[in-house]
């Protein structure tokens, strides 16, 4: 995150750096495991007489595309609502006064360059807001970053209460989630109280400028932001369980709040095409490999581009704004 935008004194944030040949090589080694490991998957489960790829074939063919459309165009515009009400919250909290229809353009648009690396969007609502109202870059850099932060709480605590609906049908490993939550609650404790100056007050990290967010922050604006993005993930858990029953595959919703955060964790680990959220669906019903390989990368992809298809439409007016 530090490597995410960098700034002169008293000049413009400067275009975030290429990520590195090690840490690119990385990242496609993970996804090219992942979807080794899928196909691997796919393979044993695939009929006598039939290929991989044809079995996957017949996996899309039966799926109602037009009802699965009438869900996800809806949740994808819902979700964009969502997060640039966050994105406006924030922002209005720690750096400066703006509407939320003026967040609306490039929180849209950052969605295009997140196509292909998210810290190039973040740097895009940085220099729109350094140029706006004259912002500096690692406030807006700190701001995002309590965004994040706040989302690993958000995803862990929905998780948990997932867990303790549905617990006895969900797989053996979820048998962690409480044990992490209760040691995320102790931390997030101890980390607010440090910001706040009341714990290790001779430790200088926190005057440092990327955690400009976090020194500001009460308490209850951590409470705040998990608030407001509820709506979206608890929607996600209504469209992700009908979508699934359109691939072949009936769920509970006790259970789809259980497991649905924790695929979102996987989302959020930067492989090409969300290689690690869509093994995870696999992990998680190992016995419909192909359907939910399926299922997997066209929720998690069509919601990528189609965010991306909005900031199409918000695009001249960010460069309008940007340019002026």
């Amino acid at each position: 995150m530090t490597d995410s935008v960098s700034q002169t004194p008293d000049g413009p944030p400067a275009a975030p750096p290429k990520p590195s040949a090690a840490r690119r090589l990385v990242t496609w080694a993970v996804a090219l495991a992942c979807f080794g490991y899928l196909y691997y998957r796919i393979s044993n489960a695939t009929p006598a007489g039939e290929t991989p790829l044809s079995y996957l074939a017949s996996v899309f063919a039966k799926v109602g595309w037009g009802k699965w459309l009438l869900l996800m165009v809806p949740y994808s515009c819902f979700y964009f609502l969502i997060d640039s009400a966050v994105t406006w919250r924030v922002i209005n909290w720690f750096n400066t006064k703006v509407g939320y229809t003026d967040i609306l353009p490039i929180r849209a648009s950052a969605y295009i360059l997140s196509i292909l690396n998210e810290q190039v969007g973040k740097g895009a609502m940085a220099l729109y807001l350094y140029r706006r109202d004259r912002v500096p870059a690692w406030e807006v850099v700190s701001s995002m970053l309590f965004i994040m932060f706040c989302e690993f709480f958000y995803l862990l605590g929905w998780a948990t209460l997932g867990y303790g609906l549905a617990g006895d049908q969900l797989p053996p490993q979820f048998k962690l989630i409480p044990n992490i939550a209760i040691g995320a609650v102790i931390f997030l404790v101890l980390w607010i109280a440090y910001f706040r100056g009341g714990f290790l007050p001779g430790l200088r990290l926190r005057e440092r400028p990327l955690f400009h967010a976090f020194r500001q922050a009460e308490w209850w604006q951590y409470l705040v932001l998990v608030a407001i993005r509820s709506p979206a993930l608890l929607a996600a858990v209504f469209v992700y369980r009908a979508a699934l029953g359109l691939f072949g595959v009936e769920e509970t919703l006790p259970n789809m709040l259980g497991i649905l955060p924790v695929v979102f964790f996987g989302a959020a680990v930067p492989t090409p095409m969300r290689a690690a959220a869509i093994t995870l669906w696999v992990v998680l019903y190992p016995q419909q490999e192909a359907q939910l390989a399926a299922f997997g990368l066209v929720m998690h992809n069509f919601f990528i581009f189609f965010n991306a298809a909005i900031g199409l439409l918000f695009l001249r007016r960010a460069n309008r704004d940007l340019l002026e």
